[in-house]
């Protein structure tokens, strides 16, 4: 697409790749930039340089964590985590089921809303950002506060230990943001969306010589692999999905170099390096126990912050020049310029087809559906329908596949097949008339109905409020609660969600159901032999019968917006 006139949104936009875009993009004179980056500071910064380098363009700055609501956008993480209050917020969003209100209350969704921007490019290091809550730290405080929870001590440590843990899981918060960030740009109408992703290692494998502690490789660094990988498999789905905008992911397999080159104090976290030392007639004898936190010990403080020359390399932080001529020498991990990494950007936003984005590798080296396997499809089905007819007995759903609705679907229109209704009679008939038919055959027929039940499709009659059930029921979920109030609300998403529903009501949907597949038919013109339709007069009058796998296939695609979009 043109970037000329659009807006555009740049993630972690005062970071390195982030600046490195905007100023590419600059070239081809979008209307506006939105930067975001996770300090106010960062942001106005970036903002104030990008205006000085192109004044025609508007820029606007926005600040906070995009994977928190708004009202924790601007806490530092451990003042979240320290919060019981605060945690309790953290688990509602993350580990509830996706809901408007968690959509509405998030930061990153609220941002997308408020600029609806044409073009996202997200430069922020989620991987790094996810990896780094360590949840091995967070699982070793549980396991060490198990035995206390035993015995009833130190509950309130306890209960703060593990809520950490539940809110420092990586896969929930990245799934939750992808969520998040699918339904924010769908209703943005965003055209497309291009992450900065990483390998997590600088292109290095499982034998990278950089690690976090004496582990080699560390879980914290293999989580950050873990997570990037992760998020590319679900980026690739949102790629593949209709109503998303074109996904690209671009992922350096290198260091990332660099920002600047300066001499100056060095910070870690955002704050300097105090100097300490330690005389020799000072030293502590190694015998007993060590301790690795001390209070007070054989050190004294100088005063004074660690000064030296180093080369800032953005989000991996800032390097000496000895740490820069390893990990950049030839065989570590070499480096990309983020230069580089712009231009490809900006090449893939246009169309151009630069080899580089994961999204199009992955679709190049995956296996889809295949001609044989289509051909066979149909010998398949005739083996199945063969061995129903010499056992008598109709194969329709085990739930095994899911959803629940998947079930409740087929069975529905089973009823109706097995009521000897065509489509032209489900139309004539009223809606009380079906429900009566599929009423008197749960009735009589004891199996089919048991088969309903025993896979946990409990059986709603048409009166509403009464059900017929078996010792499992997939709906309503388990959500850590095994009772449930029962009202017409709850009713109603229940049955949606996986009973087979007997009420007229729902046989008035059916109804609708089957108009839009005849209205689907008669708009093929009778002499339209061509290749155009996928489901053409033949396909759906192979049988007078009704084809209830048909109907749902068809169903899903239409009615569930659920189509696979690439072959």
């Amino acid at each position: 697409m043109e970037i000329k006139g659009k807006k555009a949104l740049i993630l972690g936009g005062w970071g390195l790749v982030g600046q490195a875009v905007t100023r590419r993009m600059i070239e081809d004179n979008p209307a506006e930039i939105v930067i975001l980056s996770l300090e106010k500071w960062q942001a106005e910064e970036a903002v104030d340089l990008m205006q000085k380098l192109a004044p025609h363009i508007k820029f606007k700055a926005e600040w906070g964590n995009i994977f928190v609501r708004d009202s924790l956008k601007d806490l530092p993480r451990q003042e979240i985590l320290n919060n019981p209050a605060n945690r309790k917020l953290l688990m509602e969003d993350v580990l509830d089921d996706l809901n408007q209100e968690i959509i509405q209350r998030s930061f990153l969704a609220q941002v997308i809303d408020r600029h609806k921007p044409e073009i996202i490019v997200d430069c922020v290091n989620s991987a790094t950002a996810m990896a780094y809550q360590d949840i091995f730290t967070s699982s070793i405080e549980v396991r060490k506060i198990l035995g206390d929870l035993q015995e009833g001590k130190n509950k309130e440590r306890s209960i703060s230990a593990i809520e950490r843990l539940l809110i420092t899981q990586y896969t929930p918060q990245l799934i939750r943001h992808i969520q998040i960030l699918y339904e924010a740009m769908k209703k943005a109408k965003t055209r497309i969306f291009v992450k900065i992703g990483t390998s997590g290692t600088g292109g290095m494998g499982l034998n990278i010589p950089y690690t976090h502690s004496e582990e080699k490789p560390s879980r914290m660094l293999l989580s950050k692999s873990a997570l990037a990988g992760s998020h590319t498999l679900l980026l690739w789905l949102m790629a593949r999905t209709p109503d998303a905008p074109i996904t690209k992911e671009i992922k350096p397999t290198a260091a990332i170099a660099w920002k600047k080159i300066a001499y100056g104090e060095i910070k870690k976290r955002g704050k300097p390096v105090e100097l300490y030392d330690c005389p020799p007639e000072a030293a502590i004898p190694l015998k007993g126990k060590l301790k690795r936190e001390m209070k007070k010990g054989p050190w004294k403080p100088l005063n004074e912050t660690l000064k030296k020359v180093y080369i800032d390399t953005g989000e991996n932080g800032i390097f000496s020049y000895e740490e820069f001529t390893a990990i950049t020498s030839r065989g570590q991990m070499e480096f990309i310029r983020p230069e580089e990494i712009a231009n490809v950007v900006v090449w893939e936003i246009k169309g151009g087809n630069t080899g580089h984005d994961i999204i199009n590798a992955l679709d190049n080296a995956t296996m889809g559906p295949t001609y044989r396997a289509g051909y066979l499809r149909s010998s398949a089905l005739q083996k199945m329908m063969r061995l129903q007819k010499e056992y008598n007995s109709d194969s329709v759903a085990f739930e095994l596949l899911g959803p629940p609705k998947l079930s409740k679907l087929l069975y529905e229109a089973y009823l109706l097949k097995r009521c000897k209704f065509s489509m032209d009679e489900i139309l004539q008939h009223s809606a009380e008339f079906l429900s009566n038919c599929t009423l008197e055959l749960i009735r009589t027929d004891h199996k089919l109905r048991s088969e309903i039940l025993s896979i946990g499709i409990p059986i709603l009659l048409p009166d509403g409020k009464h059900l017929l059930r078996g010792p499992e029921m997939k709906i309503p979920a388990y959500r850590g609660n095994n009772e449930l109030e029962i009202t017409p609300e709850n009713i109603e998403k229940w049955a949606a969600e996986g009973w087979v529903d007997l009420r007229p009501d729902n046989f008035k949907v059916w109804q609708e159901r089957i108009r839009k597949i005849k209205e689907e038919i008669e708009s093929i013109p009778p002499d339209d032999t061509s290749s155009k339709y996928d489901r053409d007069r033949e396909y759906w009058y192979e049988t007078n019968e009704l084809q209830p796998g048909k109907i749902i296939g068809w169903l899903f695609l239409q009615e569930e917006q659920g189509s696979r979009m690439k072959e």
